[in-house]
């Protein structure tokens, strides 16, 4: 790595909420001018065992004991993956950001947790981390969440929104001179639960929710939760979806078919509010939803601005490229969380280091 040339090298992490996996991908940035670019050498998405997928969803019950043994256990199992990963690609990163897996966030509380020790990381690869990049943001009032704004506007600057459908929806975009983002909706976080009861994974291609019918009175349900009238900066959690979505759906006695087509309607239906009705601009969606093509019709139904559809390792990595170069910027000592976007009362570079 030379601040001459600079050029950076870096193993981006990123697991999210729907515990589709762990994101992982090798990145190189340059920044000729004053423009960042990027490319990504390699990726993939390494699943989890059915041991480290329950463990997860349940850590938020465990005691404090069995906490702190999963975030270093954790941390050694994605620097043993990440090691594995640089072998098999022949890679000499300089860096390794990791975000970590999310377990608790309640900004208003000021907490937020994602485990994965950086220190076990640096310790399996021998290689400089950085992770915990949510925790300065909200020890400053922030919401410590969206974090990925700053990257889409250094390195997607060309869309004027970007749109990220993973375990929640979240989206960015430029307005009067600065970067706003928020969480839009819960996604996959639901849709996944969803599927499950019928047996799935995850709804693949939205087929499910194709043959299902959307419900009006669940519908308006969820339209009228108050989040969404709320201003931001705002973001959403787990621990939200238990207590503001799963008791509303349980009220309804409909098919998962039913449940997962009319929470796509709700989440095509919360995007159109957001992104306004100018057809000039255009909107990058990225993350696993942007394979429900189910839910992509209803966002096309409900969208007006023109929708991109990136190549497959943009969808599937955006996230992990970003954290990358947000360890980048971290490393630099450059602002890489925005209070525009949080809420915090100043900018900041976030990150630990080992």
């Amino acid at each position: 790595m030379s601040a001459h040339d600079k050029t950076y090298s870096v193993i981006g992490l990123m697991s999210g909420t729907s515990l589709d996996g762990i994101d992982i991908a090798h990145c190189i940035f340059e920044q000729p001018g004053d423009k960042w670019t990027y490319r990504i050498t390699h990726a993939e998405t390494l699943p989890y065992s059915p041991e480290w997928k329950l463990r997860l969803s349940v850590l938020e019950g465990d005691s404090a004991l069995g906490f702190v043994q999963a975030d270093i256990e954790y941390g050694h199992l994605l620097g043993e993956l990440t090691r594995v990963f640089i072998n098999k690609h022949a890679l000499k990163p300089d860096l390794i950001a990791s975000h970590g897996h999310t377990i608790f966030h309640q900004p208003e509380k000021k907490i937020t947790c994602q485990i994965g020790r950086g220190s076990a990381i640096s310790a399996e690869t021998g290689i400089s981390v950085v992770c915990d990049f949510r925790s300065l943001d909200v020890a400053l009032g922030g919401q410590g969440a969206p974090l990925v704004p700053i990257g889409d506007q250094l390195l997607f600057g060309e869309y004027d929104f970007c749109l990220n459908i993973g375990g929640f929806t979240n989206i960015s975009y430029q307005s009067e001179g600065q970067r706003k983002a928020f969480d839009v909706c819960p996604a996959n976080i639901v849709l996944n639960s969803l599927a499950n009861k019928s047996g799935h994974d995850f709804d693949r291609g939205g087929e499910l929710a194709g043959k299902g019918r959307v419900e009006a009175a669940l519908l308006n349900k969820l339209n009228a939760i108050p989040y969404y009238l709320m201003e931001p900066p705002k973001s959403l959690g787990k621990e939200w979806v238990m207590e503001n979505i799963f008791p509303v759906l349980k009220n309804y006695d409909f098919s998962p078919a039913d449940l997962l087509a009319t929470f796509c309607e709700h989440i095509a239906i919360q995007v159109g509010f957001v992104t306004g009705r100018d057809r000039s601009k255009k909107l990058l969606i990225t993350g696993g939803g942007a394979f429900n093509h189910y839910l992509i019709s209803r966002i096309r139904h409900h969208v007006l601005p023109d929708i991109i559809i990136p190549d497959h390792n943009t969808i599937n990595y955006k996230e992990a490229l970003i954290f990358a170069f947000l360890g980048v910027l971290r490393l630099r000592n450059e602002v890489n969380c925005l209070r525009s976007v949080t809420g915090a009362i100043r900018d900041s570079s976030g990150g630990a280091i080992y």
